[in-house]
């Protein structure tokens, strides 16, 4: 009976259950992924519709600006943005981050049913690893750090860890923006995605930092005198602006149905190495509870490479050497039309 007693007590010291902190990022985050799923979608046909009588997004042009259906598409996604903003000061990033993965599902079924991207029935399959995996990690996420000003976060944002990780973010970035993407932007997925999800992960740090300054000077501790909030603000809105310009580059050029999976676990990954290096999440768990996050999170990786896959079988073609705006007016790589081709093999 001593026995029992002793694997009852170490069983619920390793986990406690969900806070109530994290119960509401929890729903927060919930409620961000329907709205982000959905503004993919919006989005794609404003970027869509202005190409048709503009400059496209995906070979630098900026008329999608005086589109009203990108705009919906742009507030929807504001929409889901603030509540994600709200998650991630009450809940880590750990728990919060990979519950993108229902905008990943919302985003293909809308693809597939409003903008005619086929998905493959495995596809589908990949869909639900993503979520068997977000739902792993949910479940032994750690606790919310206490944190009783913004001082403290910036002091965990200049350890000498997260100085490092960030002047790296930077210098990666720079070369990306400036040497790769010029050159195989157009024909490489990785490359706006991969500035898109690395400056993505310094604003999510950024974002958590401002919500508990909100958070906390709702509760009646002012924290906007402090100068660290507003350092916080100007990197949130600079990160934000660069996510977006890449983010319609690469939804303009690529399949959405493939843009959001690789989106999601590029962003994710960093994102959650990123917490761990400043927020030192790990800290608070034991070694179960870390290799079963891990464990979901390669099961989410499972789903969405299943995902990006199948799409391409989908497709009958490599995404990374025939991107796809659209079936009309666009050509093969020996210059023959695609929906001339299309009726020749029907033929």
């Amino acid at each position: 009976m001593a026995s029992e007693q002793a694997a009852t007590d170490a069983m619920s010291d390793s986990y406690r259950g969900m806070s109530s902190d994290n119960i509401k990022g929890l729903v927060l985050a919930l409620s961000s992924s329907f709205f982000i799923g959905a503004s993919f979608i919006v989005k794609k046909k404003g970027l869509k519709k202005a190409g048709a009588s503009g400059v496209r997004a995906g070979v630098g042009g900026y008329s999608y600006l005086y589109e009203p259906l990108w705009w919906t598409g742009m507030i929807t996604m504001i929409v889901g943005e603030i509540a994600n903003f709200a998650a991630y000061a009450f809940a880590p990033a750990i728990l919060v981050t990979p519950l993108g993965a229902l905008s990943i599902i919302i985003s293909a079924v809308l693809a597939h049913v409003i903008l005619r991207e086929r998905l493959h029935i495995f596809g589908i399959l990949g869909c639900a690893l993503c979520v068997v995996g977000s739902i792993t990690i949910v479940l032994h996420a750690p606790q919310e750090r206490e944190i009783e000003s913004v001082k403290e976060v910036w002091d965990l944002a200049t350890e000498p860890a997260f100085v490092f990780y960030a002047a790296l973010v930077i210098a990666v970035v720079v070369v990306l923006i400036f040497h790769y993407v010029p050159q195989y932007g157009q024909t490489h997925i990785w490359f706006y995605i991969g500035v898109c999800s690395l400056v993505g992960s310094l604003s999510v740090m950024s974002v958590k930092a401002l919500g508990i300054a909100l958070k906390l000077t709702l509760s009646g501790t002012n924290q906007l005198i402090y100068p660290q909030t507003w350092v916080f603000v100007m990197i949130v809105l600079s990160c934000v602006l660069t996510q977006m310009n890449y983010l319609n580059k690469a939804l303009d050029t690529f399949n959405t149905a493939v843009v959001s999976p690789i989106y999601y676990v590029m962003f994710t990954s960093l994102t959650i190495v990123a917490s761990v290096i400043m927020f030192k999440d790990w800290d608070r768990q034991n070694l179960t509870q870390i290799v079963t996050e891990l464990c979901g999170f390669v099961t989410i990786l499972s789903g969405t490479f299943l995902l990006h896959k199948t799409k391409d079988m989908a497709d009958g073609c490599t995404v990374s050497r025939l991107p796809k705006h659209d079936n009309e007016d666009s050509f093969d790589e020996e210059g023959i039309p695609l929906k001339r081709q299309d009726t020749l093999r029907a033929a």
